[in-house]
């Protein structure tokens, strides 16, 4: 893992969009996550697309999951929220911006069919994710196999309880989601993760200095050869070599 510090989330989101920017010169398949860790991300790659002519019109994406048993016009869906945080303002094109039914019959097939999509494109150049204060990774969570394929699960109470402030009552919040899973995640060629605040500190330390654990998903990330890892200092509070990672930084930088 490559480990960046850096002061505030806005920065964190410029660092994250300047790694980006390559990968969709070259009109790469790109991998979004939804939530408001990636948002000032987002916001780096729209003023780079407006500002500076970074054209998204040869790229196609495959978001990360979604909730299950919400409408998909739902506001608080990710169907709707990615295109409100990002692709509604940038050139790509509707049609390849792919992400999980939230209401599939059939949520085994539908899970297969994203796999075989996926696949088709080439699989993830760049894949961007953020980490939930449980060690999640997408919706994979604590005790999920490290190998999981995209599949409907289970929320685990902590996180329901989080993402409550999307909705208006943690009632609202759906019980399920469709996730692509840890072993499909760890397929993709590049992944970008970000951890912003101090909620996060415990599960920053488990993924970058604990063991290899289903405990928490994110350790899994250990296991893959190109990952960044960008967080503020809040986020890298609890981490034992902290002072190493910076030191390193300011070496490259």
């Amino acid at each position: 893992m490559e480990i960046f510090i850096r002061r505030t989330a806005d920065e964190i989101g410029d660092f994250a969009a300047d790694m980006i920017e390559p990968f969709v010169k070259q009109g790469a398949t790109l991998g979004l996550a939804t939530g408001s860790t990636p948002s000032p991300t987002y916001q780096a790659l729209i003023r780079k697309h407006r500002e500076e002519g970074l054209s998204f019109a040869n790229c196609d994406a495959f978001l990360l999951d979604e909730y299950y048993g919400i409408d998909q016009q739902h506001e608080q869906s990710y169907w709707s929220t990615i295109r409100r945080e990002l692709t509604a303002s940038i050139d790509i094109d509707d049609a390849a911006v792919h992400s999980l039914s939230s209401t599939a019959a059939n949520p085994a097939e539908e899970a297969a069919a994203y796999e075989t999509m996926i696949k088709d494109a080439g699989g993830v150049d760049i894949q961007l994710l953020g980490i939930g204060a449980n060690g999640h990774i997408a919706f994979n969570e604590p005790t999920s196999s490290l190998s999981s394929r995209t599949r409907l699960i289970d929320l685990r109470p902590r996180t329901i309880a989080d993402n409550a402030r999307f909705f208006d009552s943690e009632n609202e919040v759906p019980r399920q989601a469709m996730t692509q899973g840890i072993g499909t995640i760890l397929e993709a060629k590049k992944i970008i993760i970000i951890a912003t605040g101090a909620a996060k500190a415990e599960a920053v330390q488990a993924m970058i200095e604990g063991p290899l654990s289903s405990f928490c998903p994110a350790s899994s990330l250990q296991m893959h050869n190109d990952v960044c890892v960008l967080l503020d200092e809040d986020a890298a509070a609890g981490l034992g070599d902290v002072e190493f990672y910076k030191e390193i930084d300011a070496y490259w930088s």
